[in-house]
Formats: structure tokens, C-alpha cells, sequence
């Protein structure tokens, strides 16, 4: 396991160990279990963004240019016909 040197403001960090201590845990697991959250989350987000643009490939969906007049964006009754 690697060492990691911080600097954190000397309140914020006196407040991380409060808290820490109530959950009964240390800053230092607070702080690793982040990172690992951290790096995970980031390949979650990747994955399921490929996942939706291979979706959106796929589909079946066609949108293709949208033309209204100007009378149909702004008179409500025209829009609807």
C-alpha cells in the first residue's frame, strides 16, 4: 500500500476527524474508501454513457429535422393541428 501526502485546511481536516470519529472510522479510511468509490464511479459513468450512445445507434428512432413556422411555435392552436 502507498503513502499520499495532503494538504487540507487545518479546520477542514480538525472537522474530518470529528466527524470520523463519530462514525467511528478514521480519516485516513475516509479518505481511501472515497478514492475507491471515486475511481469506480468514474468507470460506471464511462460504461453506461457507451451504453446509451450504442443504444442510441441501434434504435430504430428517426428524428430528423424539425421545421415549424414561426406561427406554430407561438400560437398554441396551430401547433396542435
Amino acid at each position: 500500500m502507498a503513502n499520499l501526502t495532503l494538504a487540507i485546511e487545518d479546520d477542514v481536516l480538525k472537522k474530518a476527524r470529528l466527524q470520523a470519529v463519530g462514525e467511528g472510522t478514521s480519516v485516513n479510511a475516509v479518505v481511501r474508501e472515497f478514492l475507491r468509490e471515486y475511481t469506480g464511479s468514474t468507470s460506471r459513468r464511462v460504461e453506461a454513457a457507451r451504453r446509451v450512445i450504442a443504444l442510441a445507434h441501434d434504435s430504430a428512432a428517426e428524428v430528423g429535422p424539425i421545421t415549424w413556422t414561426r406561427a406554430e411555435i407561438h400560437d398554441r392552436k396551430a401547433a396542435r393541428k
